[in-house]
């Protein structure tokens, strides 16, 4: 053990100055970070770290055990090796395996520096924070402090010895299987905080306004009527109003099923606190599970940027980090890394193009209709190059350089001329953002050559129709030295403020980037008994995409009525968009929300159905069947399950005509 320590002090003596200076590099490209606190720890304090989900104390639970085996196997047969990982806090806390090469460290470094400014910028984590200060949501998170104090509570129960501790299990067990059921689209409350819709006003309170005599009342109006309309009423209410903080409704109006009375009876105290304490980790976590793509991404591209293109990993380096970026981006199925930083980098381009093409539609001659005839594009491309001063930064140029250039730190210039500053390792020192960006051009990079030209004659007008203003170039050269050289970047930051993966893929994933990256769709085919390829439509890769990550991929779930039937029972509702549910599994989870509930509980969905002769018909000609969609309801009494039709009005509020992704980040945001 003393010599464990002894190799991590010695690691965290040769990562200091990458720390330091990686830190230093992220805020001159322009990013705001939460500090980061480094650790190194050896392999096996890496996968308990990962079990964790990156902190190094949770509840007891037999979940942990299982992600810690899963974790270790998945490293030992080289299934996927875990490099660092950083949780979302201020300061944030980054683990690094002291094992990694220098390459790979700096890479998790650089990557970390990306993880943190995304945590403290991004509105979702503020959404979503330990929920400490209630009257300010966007308040600094404090989550190791929270999940420690969750830890000693959860612990507390286990230990003590009035309480059966596989009852506490069991119980978090029941609650596990519904973590992912809350509102997404709304600050974390208190669940007493977050009442249902208010209910439609009886009758009777109608009937006082309108000064009805008791005579009239009592033949016209009944009182078992008037309870009937005012219970059809607010069960309307409901059913048009679902509850989709299940977790919150639970912790209001659930119950245990009391197996010597025979019937609910209120939760006990420990049950209530330990309901509190997950629904709130669950909270936590659903920013960083809102945002994979957009912040591996985001993370990805910057790392990309400041160890490639600004050498930060040395020469000696550079081979190794090649490799373990290909292996981050190279991997198979739907990778967040890959699709994130792709999508950052169309960001980049476009806002970059239409900044350029903003201008060259001001100079004499060149009109939207022209463009594609008279622009050079290839001159264009060499002058938007960067100025060799910002492009070559070496000790013998630092003379040259101009301190009342906006594109120079004037400061570290001078310490620089002094031979303070190592301009060969750091030639990002003497820059400033605005030098940076220049340096860093998307469109003057090689890989990006043409994309200016294939900018579209639609685009162009739309352009050309919102120029107000009469500003004319007399040639191309003078119109590109105007070009904003951070717009780019500056569109990315404010674009990171505000969007989840859901808004962000419905806003970005366009025509263009479909067809400039080669992305498709595949899905199980019921005709050939196999997974093949059914579309490169944009529109149907942006369906399957946005399906994926919908509700964290998984299915959307509400509470539409807490005394269906009016018989206490619980009634939930798949909001159906064309996904069926796996019916055992949703069984399964039945069974669990029986223990939430104590009474009987029901599940609207619906199936699919598919005609054995329209199939086989099908299998013969390779097309798709076409099936037929049911209602159904699922009923588990605690012994049982029962499966009817679902009645057509309730199929009609469960159906969703489009998939519940079509809203705006300004929307759910308000």
């Amino acid at each position: 053990m003393r010599d464990d320590r002894i190799d991590a002090r010695r690691e965290a003596s040769r990562l200091a100055e990458p720390v330091e200076e990686a830190a230093a590099l992220a805020r001159k490209l322009g990013l705001d970070p939460y500090p980061v606190n480094y650790w190194i720890v050896d392999h096996d304090e890496m996968n308990e770290l990962i079990a964790y989900g990156g902190f190094q104390r949770r509840y007891p639970h037999w979940r942990w055990g299982m992600a810690y085996d899963r974790q270790r196997k998945q490293d030992q047969f080289g299934m996927g090796k875990a490099f660092e990982i950083v949780n979302n806090d201020n300061p944030a806390h980054a683990f690094l395996q002291e094992s990694n090469s220098l390459a790979d460290q700096k890479a998790v470094i650089t990557h970390v520096e990306a993880h943190a400014d995304f945590f403290a910028n991004n509105e979702w984590f503020g959404l979503f924070g330990d929920g400490q200060d209630r009257d300010d949501e966007h308040a600094d998170p404090d989550a190791a402090a929270m999940l420690e104090r969750h830890a000693e509570t959860i612990a507390g129960y286990v230990e003590d010895p009035a309480i059966d501790r596989d009852e506490v299990e069991r119980f978090i067990d029941a609650v596990l299987c519904l973590e992912d059921t809350i509102d997404q689209h709304r600050a974390f409350a208190r669940a007493d905080e977050r009442r249902e819709s208010d209910a439609p006003p009886d009758l009777r309170e109608r009937l006082d306004d309108l000064d009805v005599s008791e005579d009239v009342r009592r033949h016209a109006f009944d009182e078992e009527w008037l309870d009937d309309l005012a219970e059809s009423e607010r069960t309307d209410a409901r059913l048009e109003d679902p509850h989709t903080d299940v977790l919150a409704y639970l912790l209001e109006h659930g119950q245990r099923f009391d197996e010597e009375s025979g019937k609910a009876e209120p939760f006990e105290p420990w049950q209530t606190d330990v309901l509190d304490i997950l629904r709130t980790e669950a909270y936590y976590f659903a920013g960083q599970k809102m945002t994979k793509v957009l912040n591996e991404g985001w993370a990805s591209f910057w790392e990309s940027l400041m160890m490639s293109d600004e050498g930060f990993a040395a020469d000696d380096e550079f081979v190794t980090y090649a490799d373990h970026m290909a292996r981050v981006l190279g991997a198979p199925g739907l990778n967040p890394y890959k699709l994130g930083k792709e999508l950052w980098e169309f960001v980049e381009n476009v806002t970059n193009r239409r900044e350029v093409v903003d201008h060259l539609l001001r100079v004499e001659g060149i009109t939207w209709r022209n463009f594609h005839d008279v622009i050079d594009f290839e001159a264009v491309e060499s002058l938007l190059a960067p100025d060799p001063a910002v492009a070559s930064i070496t000790a013998d140029s630092l003379a040259d350089l101009d301190p009342d250039d906006p594109r120079i730190d004037a400061e570290a210039l001078e310490r620089a001329r002094a031979g303070e500053v190592d301009v060969e390792r750091y030639p990002w020192k003497v820059l400033t953002t605005a030098g940076l960006a220049e340096r860093h051009f998307s469109l003057s990079k090689p890989q990006n050559r043409g994309f200016l030209g294939r900018i579209r004659r639609s685009e162009l007008e739309r352009l050309a129709r919102y120029m107000f203003d009469d500003a004319k170039y007399d040639d191309v050269e003078a119109a590109l030295d105007d070009v904003d050289y951070e717009a780019g970047w500056r569109r990315m930051r404010e674009l990171r403020e505000s969007h989840n993966d859901v808004t962000f893929i419905d806003a970005f994933l366009s025509e263009e980037f479909v067809a400039e990256n080669d992305y498709f769709t595949y899905e199980y085919s019921r005709a050939t008994d196999d997974f093949r390829v059914a579309s490169d439509d944009p529109e149907d890769v942006k369906k399957k995409l946005l399906l994926q990550f919908t509700n964290f991929g998984k299915p959307t779930v509400a509470v539409y009525d807490g005394n269906f039937d009016n018989r206490n029972e619980l009634l939930l509702g798949h909001r159906y968009n064309g996904i069926d549910l796996d019916v055992e599994q949703a069984k399964r989870v039945l069974e669990r929300t029986y223990e939430l509930w104590g009474r009987p509980v029901n599940l609207m969905t619906i199936v699919k159905r598919y005609d054995e002769h329209e199939l086989e018909i099908a299998r013969r000609r390779n097309r798709e069947p076409t099936p037929t969609e049911v209602g159904k309801r699922i009923r588990y009494d605690g012994e049982r399950f029962e499966t009817h039709d679902l009645d057509p009005d309730l199929e009609e509020r469960i159906a969703a005509n489009d998939i519940d992704y079509d809203t705006k980040p300004d929307d759910w945001l308000n």
